[in-house]
């Protein structure tokens, strides 16, 4: 934003200012659509602001949201009035469990601590190097 406000739109890459606009549109126009459309069809319309949440607050939230969504979805099915009932609990506590995650989190991240885990992306030829290597 700094860099914005400094240098101007002209610090933007290429077409960004375009894109801008056409997704600005299409959020009103799918607001529009929703608002217009009878509720049988407009409760499959998402809202374009609870799509922009994950760049609001990262990738991970949205994980989490949709792996709930399955969760409460398969128990609706198995027993709707417990998930009824203990739904809103469950959720309540899967998000601050995740938020609370955050704490030991940092701690390890500051005590810089590697996880055990190591994911890495190579090319095809730096891949079938490892993959020959490890054959024998």
């Amino acid at each position: 934003m700094a860099i914005l406000g400094v240098d101007g739109f002209s610090s933007l890459p290429e077409n960004c200012l375009t894109l801008c606009y056409i997704f600005f549109a299409a959020a009103i126009v799918i607001n529009l659509v929703r608002d217009v459309t009878p509720h049988k069809v407009s409760r499959f319309i998402p809202l374009p602001m609870a799509m922009a949440i994950p760049f609001y607050i990262g990738s991970y939230f949205a994980i989490d949201m949709f792996l709930g969504s399955v969760i409460l979805f398969v128990w609706e099915r198995l027993n709707k009035a417990k998930a009824d009932a203990f739904g809103p609990a469950v959720a309540s506590g899967l998000i601050c469990g995740d938020g609370i995650w955050t704490l030991p989190q940092s701690i390890l991240a500051l005590a810089k601590v590697k996880p055990p885990i190591c994911m890495k992306f190579l090319s095809r030829a730096a891949n079938a190097k490892v993959d020959s290597f490890l054959a024998g």
